[in-house]
């Protein structure tokens, strides 16, 4: 069971106990929070609390989170394109639409589904029965490389170079707007939105739980009231790249959490594929790099702007 503790400061004295937690860092809902206070896994100064409770300055809230069910990954035979493959490890093109690893709401049908199919049992157990050999992911709307591990040493290896920032990785992506430069970066602390809990924000040096993450661009073609940008990252935080380039006001096209209401909906998600993975073989030595070609979806949506370009 996972345990966070929260102090209330003064300027949120008076606030119910419910509207005081989700305005903090927990990573739950409004009404998760709700559920584990009316289950007793909220205390207030040791005290089982309610959630009419009204808080007051100095009061310590600890919250209790249960662990999670595991979720028992069945194999199935979905056809996966593969990059590359040897005995420890293997590169995949995802395909946008395919969620990573089952979660509540999408329990089959998933990367891990067809990778326990195709692997009959050799994947690395670090990530669990949830998330077995899965070094990263890139989300469901996300296509492109990334790379999976048989074996736990080699699941170690990779990890220890994603935490060093040494794995290249290059994505392609179509944001709105025009730049000035060819080139820039992007950097920030990117944490848990205060105001909505499903989605990430770029939030003060030194607020809690917010992670450093860096994202360098570069033009490479301009497209009237668009522009073609390759991003390369340092640091690969969840949902990385579409929120700092919102954060710039150039959100990626097609993205309907961090982009404009009217969100381009033909492109079934935001138009933003990993197409350069780079690594050493954490057994072997070798450098490996893979280069994976733009989807149908992407060069369609190119032609497009190209056609219209003024």
């Amino acid at each position: 069971m996972e345990q966070r503790e929260f102090a209330v400061e003064a300027e949120a004295a008076g606030q119910r106990l419910d509207r005081f937690l989700a305005g903090e860092d927990t990573g739950l809902s409004r009404s998760a929070l709700q559920a584990l206070i009316a289950e007793g896994h909220v205390l207030a100064n040791a005290r089982p609390a309610a959630k009419s409770l009204k808080v007051k300055a100095g009061d310590v809230i600890l919250v209790e989170i249960p662990d999670a069910a595991p979720l028992e990954a069945a194999p199935q035979d979905i056809p996966l394109d593969i990059v590359y493959e040897d005995e420890h490890l293997l590169v995949v093109n995802k395909p946008k639409g395919m969620v990573v690893h089952p979660a509540p709401g999408n329990p089959d049908g998933t990367l891990v589904n067809a990778l326990l199919w195709h692997c009959r049992g050799s994947l690395s157990g670090i990530g669990g029965v949830v998330r077995p050999g899965i070094v990263h992911r890139i989300d469901k709307d996300t296509s492109g490389l990334l790379v999976v591990a048989k074996d736990d040493a080699t699941h170690m290896g990779l990890s220890r170079q994603m935490a060093e920032h040494s794995v290249r990785r290059a994505y392609q992506t179509v944001v709105y707007g025009g730049f000035g430069a060819d080139e820039g970066y992007v950097e920030g602390y990117l944490g848990r939105s205060k105001t909505d809990r499903k989605k990430m924000a770029v939030l003060p040096e030194g607020t809690p739980h917010a992670k450093y993450a860096y994202t360098g661009w570069r033009v490479l073609e301009r497209l009237g009231d668009f522009t073609l940008l390759e991003c390369r990252l340092k640091t690969g935080r969840t949902h990385q790249i579409r929120v700092h380039m919102a954060s710039i006001h150039h959100p990626v096209a097609g993205d309907p959490v961090y982009g404009p209401r009217s969100c381009i909906t033909s492109l079934h998600g935001q138009c933003l594929h990993a197409k350069t993975l780079g690594f050493i073989h954490p057994i072997t030595g070798a450098q490996l790099s893979f280069d994976s070609p733009l989807p149908d979806y992407f060069t369609h949506f190119l032609d497009g702007l190209r056609r219209t370009r003024p």
